[in-house]
């Protein structure tokens, strides 16, 4: 399957404004790109890329000083299938774990592993530890949490998060992250397109936004 992927995002800067886009395809997807989904402006501007220490790609950029169009268009090879489930995926003890692995234990600004840890023992300490642990943690800020792009705000922390009860996707990552760590799960934040495929036509009800599409 040909999966094309692709956004436009439109910024006004009130003065000339440094940044880095972190918004295309992980490189361990490379063989799979068909259409590179480079990124474009306009106006057009110089972009300068590199690979950070994650492996991901980053377009650094001097945005001028009002209208700035960000977009690709690219197209993906994918079979399709959902992620694969893997229920007796174990958990390690926290001091058998590869040393690599022991930076995604770490809080964040986003993450307060500090506020949050009673509250995830109390909540899942009686979970299995390995995949169900980390399922129960998923099932619950899926519940816990109401979706509304009216709640979204740039600093949102997962602290704040739970105790509000609302949010938007990232604010869903960060609490999931975040009892994750506490748990002794080490886990990092990840993006990516929400697509389209097998979601009901415009006429019929949906909940879900086009950010990919086969061809």
């Amino acid at each position: 399957m040909k999966i094309r992927v692709g956004f436009e995002m439109i910024y006004d800067f009130q003065q000339v404004t440094p940044l880095i886009a972190v918004v295309g395809t992980h490189f361990t997807r490379a063989s799979d790109i068909v259409v590179p989904d480079h990124l474009a402006t306009a106006p057009s501007v110089p972009i300068k890329p590199y690979r950070d220490t994650f492996g991901n790609w980053c377009s650094r950029l001097v945005a001028p000083a009002g209208r700035l169009r960000l977009y690709t268009d690219g197209t993906v090879r994918d079979n399709g299938m959902p992620d694969v489930v893997v229920a007796s995926a174990a958990q390690h003890a926290a001091e058998d774990l590869p040393p690599d692995t022991i930076v995604y234990l770490l809080g964040s600004r986003y993450c307060e592993t500090d506020r949050l840890s009673d509250i995830a023992w109390k909540l899942f300490e009686r979970t299995a530890p390995g995949w169900p642990r980390v399922q129960a943690i998923c099932d619950f800020v899926h519940s816990h949490i109401a979706f509304g792009y009216e709640h979204a705000r740039a600093r949102m922390t997962a602290w704040e998060v739970f105790n509000e009860g609302n949010g938007v996707c990232r604010d869903y990552a960060h609490l999931a992250i975040a009892f994750c760590l506490c748990m002794n799960v080490p886990a990092r934040y990840c993006t990516g397109y929400l697509g389209d495929i097998g979601i009901p036509p415009p006429h019929a009800p949906a909940t879900l936004q086009a950010g990919s599409r086969p061809i």
